[in-house]
């Protein structure tokens, strides 16, 4: 199965034999493959109920539930990994949401689009509207999306927090891209934290 290129990047760096909580976890997808080629044992949160049935038809320990409101009543540090793919940016609060992150998970993974990237400024210079890319393709009133978070917001939120960025990788599509520019070329970014 050919992950998102996001979930390739953390499943490519979470452990054999790891424990889990993929938060925002969809239809299992990461859960899955961290499942079947590592061992891991996986478990999800999830808020649509359509995914949290999909998920569990793979076979995987998913609960409904909102990042939001239910990542309090996780046990500090009962993870090795806490997830958070493409998740961040649709939390009410996600300076609460990542702090409950890495109290939940010994590290976590924070994956989130870029709304800085060239691709977005050029839509919203020239035509003057919200842009509608093949990253974000909704429209604007809706969108699961209610935090537009850069790449440099994001460094500069964990550093103000005092966590630790162990690893970081941009992607402009399916391609890597470098740090440098990585606020104004990638299109998706994904964390590798710790407290």
């Amino acid at each position: 199965m050919k992950l998102r290129p996001d979930l390739a990047i953390i499943a490519d760096h979470v452990p054999a034999g790891a424990r889990v909580l993929d938060v925002g976890c969809g239809d299992g997808e990461l859960m899955a493959a961290l499942r079947d080629e590592k061992q891991v044992d996986a478990r999800g949160l999830e808020l649509d109920p359509a995914n949290v049935a999909a998920a569990v038809g793979r076979g995987l320990s998913v609960v409904q539930g909102d990042a939001d409101r239910d990542l309090a009543d996780y046990p500090d540090q009962s993870f090795d990994y806490a997830i958070l793919s493409q998740t961040l940016q649709t939390a009410r609060r996600p300076d609460v949401v990542l702090d409950h992150l890495l109290r939940i998970g010994r590290r976590g993974f924070v994956s989130f689009p870029n709304f800085a990237q060239w691709r977005v400024r050029l839509s919203l210079l020239f035509g003057g509207r919200m842009p509608v890319t093949r990253q974000l393709p909704e429209q604007w009133y809706d969108t699961p999306n209610i935090h537009h978070v850069t790449v440099d917001d994001f460094r500069a939120m964990v550093a103000a927090r005092g966590i630790a960025v162990e690893g970081a990788w941009f992607l402009s599509g399916e391609r890597r891209t470098g740090s440098a520019g990585a606020n104004l070329l990638a299109a998706h970014a994904v964390f590798l934290l710790r407290r």
